[in-house]
Parts: C-alpha cells; sequence; structure tokens
C-alpha cells in the first residue's frame, strides 16, 4: 500500500474519536523528537480487558517507513477496531 494512502487511512480513524471497543492505541518511539525509531501497537478488545502489545522498528523514521505503515493499516482491519487513538509527536524512549 502506498505511504501516504497508509498514513491518510490511519489518520481518518484516529480523527473519527472513541467509537467503542476494540481500540487500538499508536505511540512513536525516538531517541529525539524528529525521528521516531519504534512504535507501538497496543490492541484493547474491551474495557478493563488485558492489553495486547506489538512493536515494530527501523534504523530509519518508522513513521516514513511504508512497510511498517501498511501493517498499521492492516492491524487495523483485520481486529476491526472501532476505536484509534494516536499520541501526539515522538515520545522520548531510553
Amino acid at each position: 500500500m502506498n505511504l501516504d494512502k497508509s498514513k491518510k487511512r490511519i489518520a481518518k480513524k484516529v480523527k473519527m474519536g472513541f467509537q467503542g471497543y476494540p481500540q487500538i492505541a499508536i505511540e512513536y518511539l525516538g531517541t529525539s523528537s524528529n525521528c521516531a525509531n519504534e512504535v507501538s501497537i497496543k490492541f484493547t478488545l474491551e474495557e478493563g480487558a488485558s492489553v495486547q502489545e506489538e512493536r515494530f522498528s527501523s534504523k530509519d523514521d518508522v513513521r516514513e517507513n511504508e512497510v511498517i505503515q501498511s501493517a498499521i493499516v492492516k492491524m487495523i482491519e483485520r481486529s476491526e477496531a472501532k476505536t484509534v487513538l494516536q499520541t501526539a509527536g515522538v515520545t522520548q524512549s531510553q
């Protein structure tokens, strides 16, 4: 899937806000605010359920990695997530 198309599909789901469960939370992690080397995707089936986490990393910025962005879109589709949350910016990782 095209990188721009993937980003737009993710942004559209995020913009919809809370719609219920299942829910996916996306957080980009990096050593600086300019480059996210890792992304954390957390899946919650229902309120109070345990959270399942998947992480992807790259030497370059994961936000510009077509394969990782496409994988995130596929995870959203396959899990039939009603809500997609995304942390703004890049969270500093140690």
